[in-house]
C-alpha cells in the first residue's frame, strides 16, 4: 500500500498539457465503450450546505481503478476553508487489494475538474477570443481560467460573485497569476454579454446565466450542476444551443443542466447531444463555424478520477516518493 499526501501530490501533478491528456484519453474510453462507470453515490448534508460523493470507473486494460470520496461544503468560506476536500483510493483491477491512498484534499478533482473545461473549450469554443468571463470565485473559478489557457490565449477576465470581497480577492490573484487584464462585473448579465467564452462554477440551485444574453459566437461551460437541486443557466439555454454537448448523457439527465432542461419539456428526448468522448476520439465534430452557440454541461465523472489518479499514481511512484506500507500475507486456514 501507497500513501501519497497532498503536499507531495501539489508538488508535482501540475494542471498541464499532460493532465489534460490523460484526461481527455479517459473520455474517449468512455465513448469507445472501454469503460465501465456506475452511477454516482451522494449524500446530501442539508444542515451544513454540504454534499459527499464517491465517484469510480474501470478503464478496461488498465491494472487499477480509482474509487474516490469527494465533498462540497459552501460554507466553508466563512470558516476560511475551501469548499472542496476528498481522497482516492487505487485499487488492484486483478485481485481488487486497495493499492494506493492519494490523500489529495480534493486537489486532483480540482485538476481533473478543470482539465475537463479546457478540453470542452478546445473543441467548442471559437480559435480566436478576446474576453472570458467566470459566475463564481472560488477554487473551480481559479483552476477553470487557468487550464483554458492551456488550449486559448485570450486578453481578458470578467468575474462575477456575490461576495464583493471574494471577488476582489479574485481579481487581484489572478492578475498575478494569468497575465492578463482581470476585472469585476456588476451583474452576471454585464459578464455574459462582454464575453466569448463563459465559464460558471457555482452550486446555484437557481439560474444565473439567462437565455435572452446569448449571442452569436458564445461558448458556455457550466459546471457547477451536479445535484438534482442545482441549476446555474436557463434550462432555454440549453435550448436555443446550436451544439449541446454533455459529458456523459445519463449522468446529465439526472443531475445536470440537461435535467432541468428536459424536466421543463423545453428540450425533447430526441433532441442530438454529443458526449464529451465524442469529440476527443474524433467521432464527432464540435463547433462548425464562429457564429455557433455552444453549451456544454459537466457534471463530473468517475471516468476522470481514475485517469487522474493512474496519472498520479505513476507519476509519483517514478520520483520514489510516497509512504510504502508492506503488508504481510495472511496464512491460509486448513
Amino acid at each position: 500500500m501507497y500513501i501519497f499526501t497532498e503536499q507531495e501530490l501539489r508538488q508535482h501533478i501540475s494542471l498541464n498539457h499532460e493532465a489534460l491528456s490523460v484526461v481527455e484519453d479517459g473520455f474517449s474510453s468512455l465513448a469507445e465503450k472501454k469503460a465501465v462507470m456506475p452511477p454516482i453515490m451522494r449524500v446530501d448534508v442539508h444542515d451544513h450546505n454540504g454534499e459527499v460523493d464517491v465517484k469510480t470507473a474501470y478503464i478496461k486494460g488498465k491494472d487499477k481503478f480509482a474509487i474516490k470520496v469527494s465533498s462540497g461544503f459552501f460554507n466553508n468560506y466563512q470558516l476560511g476553508l475551501p469548499s472542496g476536500s476528498g481522497l482516492m483510493m487505487l485499487v488492484s483491477a486483478t485481485t481488487g487489494v486497495p493499492e494506493a491512498l492519494l490523500l489529495d484534499n480534493g486537489y486532483l478533482t480540482d485538476v481533473r475538474t478543470a482539465a475537463a473545461g479546457a478540453i470542452a473549450s478546445k473543441y467548442m469554443a471559437k480559435e480566436d477570443i478576446h474576453t472570458v468571463s467566470v459566475i463564481g470565485c472560488g477554487s473551480q473559478a481559479r483552476y477553470q481560467v487557468k487550464a483554458l489557457q492551456l488550449v486559448r490565449n485570450f486578453k481578458r477576465v470578467i468575474v462575477y460573485g456575490r461576495s464583493p470581497d471574494r471577488v476582489a480577492a479574485y481579481v487581484k490573484e489572478m492578475t498575478e497569476e494569468l497575465g492578463v487584464e482581470v476585472q469585476a462585473a456588476e451583474s452576471a448579465k454585464e459578464a455574459v454579454i462582454q464575453s466569448d467564452l463563459v465559464i460558471t462554477t457555482t452550486p446555484a440551485s437557481e439560474p444565473v446565466i439567462k437565455a435572452e444574453w446569448l449571442h452569436p459566437g458564445l461558448h458556455i461551460t457550466a459546471m457547477g450542476s451536479d445535484a438534482e437541486h442545482k441549476q446555474e443557466i436557463e434550462a432555454d439555454v440549453l435550448a436555443k444551443a446550436d451544439v449541446l454537448v454533455c459529458d456523459t448523457v445519463a449522468q446529465c439527465e439526472r443531475l445536470g443542466e440537461l435535467h432541468h432542461a428536459l424536466s421543463q419539456g423545453v428540450i425533447s428526448e430526441t433532441r442530438s447531444i454529443t458526449e464529451i468522448g465524442e469529440l476527443t476520439s474524433r467521432k464527432v465534430a464540435g463547433r462548425q463555424n464562429d457564429e455557433q452557440i455552444t453549451v456544454c454541461d459537466l457534471t463530473g465523472t468517475g471516468v476522470q478520477d481514475t485517469a487522474i489518479a493512474l496519472f498520479a499514481f505513476q507519476e509519483m511512484v517514478n520520483r520514489g516518493l510516497g509512504l510504502k506500507i508492506e503488508n504481510k500475507k495472511p496464512a491460509l486456514k486448513n
